[in-house]
């Protein structure tokens, strides 16, 4: 009975000369991963659960703040003690006092509602009339899709906030008018999207089998088209929340918001840039409260449209 013995060497020598000769019959180099790039993904996906994670925990405090506002801060928004005007932020007043002893954390809680609600009205209209239009242009085509799109084009051709201080200075004042501006001001990307995503489902087998059945346009707008079209156009208005904070801001900055002394947060950055050089919190703090939720909407809103992509 003969035993065989295995080279070692022999069997090292034989894979690598296989290896080398699938090398050069494919004419392509193995894929080789470069060095620390696992780390590297690593690195990069913690980086991003940990701001995802604080974007969430910041806008859990901002909900907070605007549905109960006396749990954050059960002050008195508009109680000021003069002997108490322009206090640095400390242990007693977080973010400072105003020039009339008012406690600005106190106030940027209160004024939470004013804000978000204000975005939040510009958002929903933008939402519903943007949506319906661009379905129905997508859908029905011909002079409605015309008429539609040269409105959106004359939108999209001017920025959204000249748009909507135009409106405003036309409307006037007031949280309302500014809500409906800001709306007006973004409806264009509402229809646009709309309308793209009517287009491709209007393309669908079920869509045409609805058509030659005989259904109505608006009964398969609605059981058809609606459904299929509503996750981008809400992942746009999670988008457009963060927009619209900073646009119902910079009209409240210029004095169109909610009359004062309502604590809405463009208002507060507008009566502290007058004491700038003795109490920069008042405009500081405030500013960073409106960049810090805007930018976690926006994260969130990122996690979103791509959860919705997959």
């Amino acid at each position: 009975m003969t035993q065989t013995i295995v080279d070692p060497q022999h069997t090292a020598e034989h894979s690598e000369t296989t290896h080398q000769s699938q090398h050069h019959q494919d004419g392509t180099p193995p894929p080789v991963s470069p060095p620390g790039s696992s780390k590297h993904q690593r690195r990069r996906s913690i980086v991003s659960q940990l701001s995802l994670g604080l974007a969430i925990t910041f806008l859990t405090l901002v909900v907070i703040a605007a549905f109960a506002p006396f749990v954050l801060a059960p002050g008195d928004p508009y109680a000021g003690d003069p002997t108490q005007a322009l206090q640095a932020p400390g242990s007693a007043h977080w973010f400072g006092t105003d020039h009339l002893g008012r406690d600005l954390y106190t106030r940027v809680v209160h004024g939470t509602a004013l804000s978000l609600r204000t975005a939040l009205i510009a958002v929903t209209i933008a939402l519903v009339s943007g949506g319906i239009f661009g379905l129905m242009a997508g859908f029905l085509g011909g002079w409605v899709d015309q008429t539609v799109m040269r409105i959106v084009d004359v939108l999209l051709a001017i920025p959204s906030l000249l748009v909507s201080l135009a409106l405003v200075s036309a409307l006037g004042f007031g949280s309302t008018n500014v809500a409906i501006a800001v709306a007006i001001g973004s409806v264009a990307t509402f229809a646009r999207i709309a309308r793209s995503q009517s287009l491709r489902i209007c393309q669908a087998a079920y869509v045409e089998a609805a058509r030659s059945m005989g259904s109505r346009w608006y009964r398969t707008l609605a059981r058809h088209i609606v459904p299929n079209a509503i996750g981008p156009i809400i992942a746009l208005a999670v988008l457009e929340f963060g927009a619209a904070i900073l646009a119902v801001s910079a009209l409240s900055f210029l004095g169109y918001g909610a009359p004062r002394p309502a604590p809405e947060w463009g208002s507060l950055v507008s009566e502290g840039r007058n004491y700038l050089a003795a109490a920069g919190w008042l405009t500081t703090l405030p500013g960073l409260i409106i960049a810090a939720t805007v930018l976690s909407v926006n994260r969130v809103a990122r996690t979103f449209s791509t959860s919705k992509v997959k």
